[in-house]
């Protein structure tokens, strides 16, 4: 740093020194053998170049890196040239003023100045001149004129002519960026079309994007245009299937605002930014009232929906967060993760099983919660087929002993995620989810309960463990082929983090035996998502990565249903939660079947357990399980 400032201040000397020669020479039309040069032009280049350095530096011109230099630079120049011209003219007069008879003899002769007043001005013009002539060619150069490296390019399109695409492009030519070669853009606005940004052309509409491609060469399309909805970029990569395209986005609209674009932060489009939808709107004051300063608990804190509850949790500044879970490194990485973003929060890991009656009784006595989050689940749909006893034990069981646990120890509010799966069930897990509703829904009404129990309902979450993307792209890093169980399979999605998000919103509306609705937006067929991956990852479906259809697996739907005959779903106040009223269960009865369920869970059949499920659930209709485990597909 040092160095550079201290070339800095040479070079600008040099550039002051030169100006005030040409300004002179000016003055006298370059007649270089009249005395000017010795007796003016030296005589009164040390005071000018001891006040603008001095100027200059005091500004702190010479930090300014030339390579980046832009109009706040020149600014900058002009505003230390008008300065430091005024300090010279002042000082040459104050030293006129005390020079002796002698000195200004011998310096003015008998021309009776020293230094012509035309030389001020042209002086001021040629400072600010030279100097940012200098600055603009030393970035030119480097940008336009510098060799390129030997490094392969790719030849990039951008989305959008706006302020996003103006800023990638200026990175990428002033970061001296050979990874890519711009080709054009492609903008939406009909006035844009044909101009140019920095040179290089508006070739068309988003539309054209095949065509453009196509002529065009192109390796990768940078999405540049923070106005486009999630429709838009599906319907763009949909476009190019079978292109061998590589797509990339830039960071979060906030980035944007600020002007934190850089190339070193795009990053490739990911299945989210095609089926993530706008960020959800909440009710923070009502959420803080049930979680602000009170004791909160969380069970299966390591998974994927128990971590980000207990990340979305901690923003809401509880008085202490209890972490159960029974994998103790997933506990380890959530209580290290927490400690890290969270570094104020009071937290407890507590290695627990749920269907440890004893150890969550004990628990729930001691560090007494206001509110539990029940996020603890067996959901690997064809696993829970081949070990329906595994299911009954904790989706059930365990299910059961923290309600009853919550209840006796006086919990506010307990909010138990379900699942898609428990609405006509067909796998035993989500019969078995089912069950733990009807449990959960009328154990508040039963006994005298002062806890609030909660039900949140909603289908497959983009991301989670053992969920279809994750598989897909492993798949599609093996080189293929990605398998799909169904060509019509459809399913619904939302991101992780608007999942737990609006289980707080619905737990802070939840008022005690309501089942709530999350909106899950358009249904999604998963050999389009499979599609849509390859795609994304720069492969050809069906050329580079082959996509297999292998037949349902046990458990599975077509289609899954968010709501059962029966049951009254209404709309709440938040646009993107529903609710459904209590359905009519007889308590007693599902206690019963629950009893039956726990004695045979260890010794009987998965057809005698099935049996016994559609005792508790009629509406389950179980599929035809397969006699050996079929290889491991997505789990949709």
């Amino acid at each position: 740093m040092r160095r550079r400032v201290l070339a800095s201040i040479g070079a600008h000397a040099l550039l002051f020194a030169f100006g005030l020669f040409v300004a002179f020479a000016l003055r006298y039309d370059f007649r270089f053998r009249e005395p000017w040069l010795v007796h003016e032009y030296l005589t009164y280049l040390p005071l000018t170049l001891l006040v603008k350095l001095v100027v200059f530096g005091v500004m702190g011109l010479y930090r300014d890196s030339w390579r980046y230099v832009g109009l706040r630079d020149l600014f900058s120049i002009i505003k230390a040239s008008h300065i430091s011209i005024f300090l010279c003219v002042v000082f040459y007069f104050i030293i006129v003023y005390f020079l002796s008879q002698q000195t200004w003899t011998y310096l003015l002769g008998e021309k009776g100045y020293w230094v012509p007043s035309a030389v001020f001005l042209l002086d001021w013009v040629l400072t600010i001149a030279v100097v940012s002539t200098a600055r603009v060619g030393f970035r030119f150069y480097h940008e336009e004129l510098r060799p390129l490296s030997a490094v392969t390019q790719h030849r990039l399109l951008i989305i959008g002519a706006g302020d996003v695409g103006d800023t990638i492009l200026r990175d990428i030519i002033r970061t001296s960026e050979d990874r890519y070669l711009v080709v054009g853009f492609l903008d939406a606005s009909e006035a844009k079309q044909g101009g140019r940004i920095r040179g290089i052309e508006v070739l068309g509409k988003p539309d054209d994007i095949r065509r453009i491609c196509e002529q065009h060469n192109v390796d990768e399309v940078l999405l540049a245009d923070p106005a486009m909805s999630q429709r838009d970029i599906r319907k763009l990569i949909e476009t190019c299937h079978g292109l061998n395209l590589r797509f990339h986005t830039v960071p979060a609209v906030t980035d944007v605002i600020e002007g934190r674009v850089q190339v070193s932060q795009i990053r490739p489009v990911d299945i989210e930014d095609l089926l993530g939808r706008e960020p959800v709107q909440l009710d923070s004051e009502a959420i803080g009232r049930y979680i602000e300063g009170k004791v909160i608990m969380v069970t299966g804190a390591g998974g994927s929906i128990g971590s980000e509850m207990c990340r979305q949790i901690a923003r809401f500044k509880p008085k202490r967060l209890l972490l159960v879970e029974r994998m103790e490194n997933a506990l380890f990485e959530i209580d290290r993760s927490l400690a890290r973003e969270f570094p104020e929060l009071a937290r407890k890991p507590l290695v627990a099983d749920i269907a440890d009656k004893n150890r969550i009784r004990q628990i729930l006595l001691t560090e007494h919660p206001t509110a539990i989050f029940h996020a603890a689940a067996h959901k690997h749909v064809p696993m829970m087929e081949w070990n329906p006893g595994e299911a009954i034990k904790n989706n059930v069981v365990g299910t059961r002993n923290l309600a009853d646990a919550a209840s006796e120890a006086g919990v506010a509010k307990f909010v138990m995620i379900s699942t898609d799966k428990a609405v006509n069930p067909t796998s035993v897990m989500g019969c078995t989810k089912r069950v733990a509703e009807m449990y959960v829904q009328q154990l508040g009404s039963h006994g005298g309960s002062r806890t609030e129990f909660v039900t949140v309902r909603f289908g497959n979450v983009l991301g989670s463990s053992g969920s279809v993307v994750p598989i897909f792209k492993e798949q599609i890093a093996r080189g293929g082929p990605v398998t799909v169980t169904h060509r019509e399979m459809t399913r619904y999605f939302m991101t992780i983090p608007e999942a737990a998000q609006l289980v707080l919103q619905a737990g802070a509306m939840g008022v005690g035996g309501e089942i709530f609705l999350l909106d899950m937006g358009e249904p999604v067929k998963i050999y389009d998502l499979a599609v849509d991956l390859i795609t994304l990852s720069g492969l050809r479906p069906g050329v580079d990565i082959d996509i297999q259809i292998t037949g349902m697996r046990p458990g599975e739907k077509l289609f899954e249903e968010l709501s059962i005959d029966g049951e009254d779903a209404s709309r709440t106040a938040h646009p993107k939660i529903g609710i459904i009223k209590k359905r009519p269960e007889d308590f007693d009865r599902v206690c019963e079947g629950i009893e039956r369920l726990v004695s045979i869970a260890d010794t009987a059949t998965p057809e005698e357990i099935r049996a016994e499920l559609q005792k508790v659930v009629p509406e389950y209709t179980p599929s035809v399980p397969n006699q050996q485990p079929a290889p491991v597909l997505a789990s949709a």
